[in-house]
């Protein structure tokens, strides 16, 4: 889908879009300074970008996806012009200069910044987010298109499609997820060309003991199940029902005890095998279900997690679907094509992107504890439009590098 020039509504108040305030509350202006100056990228020299207020335009740019860059950029400054000094002349850079105002922040200000802020959020009172004394999480992955240009197109590939390749190069991205607040975290991106099983090798050191993992039958392989169980954390993991998995030890629940293995000669030899609890089962009376299901865990004992209990869990992995919807639908927008045009602003977009999920999402969750709700039970859509229409000002983004507001 083509990308036009878009305004923002007129005649509303300015500052309701502009303050950023759920935006500076998630992500600390002092924060941003550490990471700018962790990664190089601070402004040397005073500008009418400098680099910390880029990094929240960037943000913001998330936040309005349907309006040109230069419209949010308008916003924003007239919003500090507002905090600041109304009379003040207001100059807004055009395409070349905010162009190269991103070109000069890059995207590791903000990949730190994801790293650093980004993560799980549930507390013990928070609905939904646990089964018994696990935290649930989930793994996947998704793309988004980009802007159809050579050099996007040399870094991150096209895929395949019935007639040729794709209309526009894509990103690939893999996260975890924390089911019950669907804040997406341990977040890496890659080409199209990379698989998600190989970006998930470098997601999976953001899982921690006390988590409980889910992951559908694509990821399973003997490598990166142990790589997941050495983080500490419990996985329930789907399988593939031709996968090799004979009974070792018949449980009172109906699961079963059996060994993988690294390779089919260690399989022989029954050497460096990890053993995992299988659960068999059906769901009868379900249109559209497969006729087998079968699960791999990690928790042995079925006392601690009974393999009904199990089954039923496991389509808990779906939240990671509706936080990719979330992201992709009602932030971006549907049919909506990254904007950027070289590799390293797509990166800087999508951590952009990212952070914008979150600061949101972190907003829910706090209204979900203050009035005992499921965050699940709250509209992510119907918070998207309050943040874009009424954002309140906890905090302001002083225009030069130095302080705040009296």
């Amino acid at each position: 889908m083509a990308r036009t020039v878009a305004e923002l509504p007129q005649g509303t108040r300015i500052t309701d879009y502009v303050s950023l305030g759920v935006i500076t509350k998630t992500v600390p202006l002092a924060k941003v300074h550490a990471a700018l100056a962790a990664t190089g990228r601070s402004s040397i020299r005073q500008r009418d970008l400098p680099a910390h207020v880029v990094v929240y335009y960037v943000i913001a740019l998330a936040l309005y996806m349907h309006s040109s860059c230069r419209e949010v950029l308008r916003c924003l400054l007239e919003g500090l012009q507002w905090l600041q000094d109304p009379s003040a002349a207001l100059r807004v850079a055009g395409r070349s200069g905010i162009s190269q105002a991103r070109t000069r922040l890059g995207s590791e200000p903000l990949q730190q910044l994801h790293d650093e802020i980004v993560g799980p959020i549930a507390v013990p009172e928070t609905k939904g987010a646990w089964y018994r004394n696990w935290r649930l999480v989930s793994l996947d992955g998704s793309t988004f298109d980009v802007a159809d240009e050579r050099a996007n197109e040399e870094a991150f590939g096209r895929p395949a499609a019935s007639r040729g390749a794709s209309a526009y190069p894509q990103i690939r991205f893999v996260s975890l997820v924390e089911n019950g607040t669907h804040v997406l975290f341990g977040s890496q991106m890659s080409g199209c060309r990379a698989g998600e099983v190989t970006l998930a090798q470098s997601v999976l050191p953001a899982l921690r003991e006390g988590m409980l993992c889910l992951a559908d039958r694509g990821f399973f392989g003997f490598e990166l199940y142990a790589q997941a169980r050495a983080t500490g954390a419990e996985l329930l993991w789907r399988l593939k029902k031709n996968l090799r998995l004979p009974c070792e030890e018949r449980l009172a629940d109906g699961s079963y005890l059996s060994t993988i293995y690294p390779s089919e000669k260690d399989r022989r030899a029954q050497t460096n095998g990890a053993c995992v609890r299988v659960i068999d089962y059906r769901l009868e009376g379900v249109a559209g279900a497969e006729p087998l299901y079968r699960l791999a865990t990690s928790i042995l004992d079925p006392a601690e997690a009974p393999a009904a209990e199990l089954a039923a869990l496991y389509h808990e992995r779906w939240e990671i679907e509706t936080a990719f919807d979330e992201l992709k639908t009602h932030l971006r927008g549907a049919r909506i094509v990254l904007r950027s045009k070289t590799p390293d602003l797509v990166r800087q977009e999508l951590w952009g992107l990212l952070l914008a999920h979150f600061a949101i999402r972190a907003l829910m969750h706090e209204a979900a504890l203050k009035g005992g709700e499921d965050p699940d039970r709250l509209s992510f859509l119907h918070a998207v439009r309050v943040v874009r229409r009424r954002l309140p000002t906890y905090g302001a983004i002083p225009p030069s590098a130095e302080g705040g507001l009296p």
